[in-house]
């Protein structure tokens, strides 16, 4: 797998550099056919009684899981829904414990995933995750729950899977639009770890080299679904995207696209997809260097405007109108948001406004190009 050349490198001369950094500890088994090595994986942490999470789609894979883990399976969960609503956690989180649960497998997307998590938050099981789109939350410490349409967030090391197993197979059968919407969510996940306040030399790194590796070969998958080389690549692009995230911490986007799915319970890829172009033209109108690094990755004038164009390509929603939300729907979330980010303003090196975030929403809303 290539990566992004010198992107995000030091450049041949300038001051000296100075940053820390923590990584985020894990085991990660990458390769097709590797969900092959989901006993041993269990049999590596001490498990003896397994919760298997895997609904919807993944539910073959999940079949496929439960015989490998043979004895040490204690129990299966089907049940999975987007942005964790906090009573379908508490529902898992008590079914754990009735069953002396010490592990939890989630084989998935990022609701999977979610909800193992929610569950590791208050009982501290380890969790193995298999991921099974471009979602990247499997190598991040931050969980999510939604109750009242109000979605929380947060970061701890106890939900961050022990294990992570990447098999391309198990993304193979995804529709197209599945494909391109969780390629832009990780594409998302690249383009925030750049300008978020934990970035670092090596976090953007790896944001350039996914953010660069995405823009090649989701258009592949595009033209070729089959295309198992470009299916290593994207997911692989995903991992990288998930590590810089993990370190970099969140920022503008993943603000607004939280207040936004928990108010409206919109598809978490779909609204990453949409409103990315316009959170970046908003960083890049008030500080226009910011993500020069990721226009260059992308061969765009602007990185709002590639992203834009890569979207289009890939034909997912660039609008809001497009997931449904409607201009009144749009007009009463500009408060949410402005609560939402104002106790990290300090952290933005220039916050939005009342006045600039109501018209990020107005230009999601129409999806026109960013210029």
């Amino acid at each position: 797998m290539s990566g992004a050349g010198q992107a995000g490198g030091p450049a041949a001369s300038g001051p000296p550099m100075s940053f820390a950094r923590r990584a985020m500890p894990g085991r990660v088994v990458f390769g097709p056919g590797k969900l092959d090595v989901i006993g041993d994986e269990a049999g590596r942490l001490g498990a003896l009684r397994v919760l298997l999470i895997a609904g919807g789609s993944a539910k073959p894979a999940g079949d496929h899981a439960a015989g490998l883990l043979g004895p040490l399976l204690a129990a299966r969960w089907t049940e999975v829904a987007r942005h964790v609503p906090a009573d379908l956690a508490a529902r898992a989180r008590a079914e754990c414990t009735r069953l002396g649960v010490d592990a939890i497998v989630a084989i998935g997307g990022g609701a999977a995933t979610g909800l193992a998590k929610a569950i590791a938050l208050r009982l501290a099981v380890p969790i193995i995750a298999v991921p099974t789109t471009y979602a990247g939350s499997e190598v991040t410490p931050v969980w999510g729950l939604t109750e009242s349409s109000r979605k929380t967030t947060g970061r701890s090391e106890l939900v961050l899977p022990r294990t992570v197993i990447y098999d391309p197979l198990l993304t193979a059968g995804l529709p197209a639009g599945v494909t391109a919407s969780s390629g832009m969510n990780a594409m998302a996940h690249c383009v925030e770890a750049v300008y978020a306040p934990g970035a670092n030399p090596v976090t953007t790194l790896l944001a350039l080299t996914g953010a660069e590796i995405l823009a090649r070969c989701l258009p592949a998958l595009a033209a070729d679904p089959a295309d198992l080389g470009a299916r290593c690549e994207a997911l692989y692009a995903a991992y990288l995207a998930g590590c810089a995230m993990a370190e970099a911490g969140t920022s503008l986007h993943h603000k607004i696209c939280h207040v936004l799915g928990g108010m409206y319970d919109l598809p978490h890829a779909e609204l990453h997809a949409a409103l990315l172009p316009y959170t970046v033209a908003c960083i890049e109108a008030r500080d226009p260097a910011a993500l020069a690094p990721v226009a260059a990755a992308l061969a765009g004038d602007t990185a709002a405007g590639a992203l834009y164009d890569l979207a289009a390509r890939l034909a997912v929603a660039t609008s809001l109108r497009q997931l449904g939300v409607t201009p009144g729907q749009a007009a009463a979330a500009v408060p949410r948001l402005a609560e939402a980010l104002a106790p990290a303003a300090d952290q933005l090196a220039t916050a939005p406004t009342a006045a600039d975030l109501a018209a990020l929403v107005d230009h999601a809303l129409a999806g026109q190009r960013p210029t």
